[in-house]
């Protein structure tokens, strides 16, 4: 299964999520790849749409080798074996954690400036991604949202690799994904259009909705 952008995967994408409309659910994207896909779903399903902030937390000397993450309403996940492999220590997974909380505030009001965050309490919440290699941003994504107040999660992604899958689903209700190569070697690869987004592009979707 291939996509030749986001917009296209998020629309093909909703119709698998037809089913939902009925719960009056709220959509967010994870920015900022997930905005464009959850911007066609929340338009699909006629339900409000927003963001959810998560970072991660990289270890100091390697930044793309993620020991955690971080994410809205104080959700927090380590990874005990990153952490141990690595031999980082507890006061620069703290130094890092701070700088990535302060980076998530300006994020945050970057994105959703001086709107309210869309209220999730007792509501079915459906977590938008353009795509899952590891599956780690997203189940500190759930676990947000959960804290949140969201009753019921369902996670949907156009692409994902089965471990990140099986990962996400013990921390999501559900996990709905119809392309789940076993060789994904990168999200970017479902794509024929993967560019990189600009914080523009997803203020201007967040405002349309």
């Amino acid at each position: 299964m291939h996509y030749t952008s986001r917009a296209d995967a998020g629309r093909r994408l909703a119709g698998a999520l037809d089913y939902l409309r009925a719960t009056d659910p709220v959509v967010l994207g994870l920015p900022r790849g997930g905005v464009p896909v959850a911007f066609e779903i929340a338009a699909a399903l006629s339900a409000p749409l927003d963001v959810v902030l998560v970072r991660k937390l990289g270890v100091p000397w390697q930044p793309e080798l993620a020991m955690g993450a971080i994410g809205e309403g104080n959700a927090r996940v380590i990874n005990d074996d990153v952490l141990r492999l690595t031999q980082t220590s507890k006061a620069a997974l703290a130094k890092v954690e701070a700088a990535e909380r302060l980076e998530l505030q300006r994020r945050t009001l970057r994105l959703r400036g001086s709107r309210n965050r869309t209220p999730l309490n007792g509501r079915t919440v459906v977590l938008v991604d353009d795509g899952m290699a590891t599956g780690a941003t997203m189940a500190v994504a759930c676990q947000s949202v959960r804290k949140l107040g969201a009753a019921r999660v369902v996670v949907a992604v156009p692409v994902a690799a089965p471990e990140a899958i099986c990962r996400v689903r013990v921390t999501a209700d559900e996990v709905i994904c119809p392309h789940t190569p076993v060789d994904l070697g990168g999200v970017g690869n479902a794509y024929d259009d993967f560019h990189q987004l600009t914080d523009s592009e997803v203020t201007e979707l967040l405002r349309i909705r």
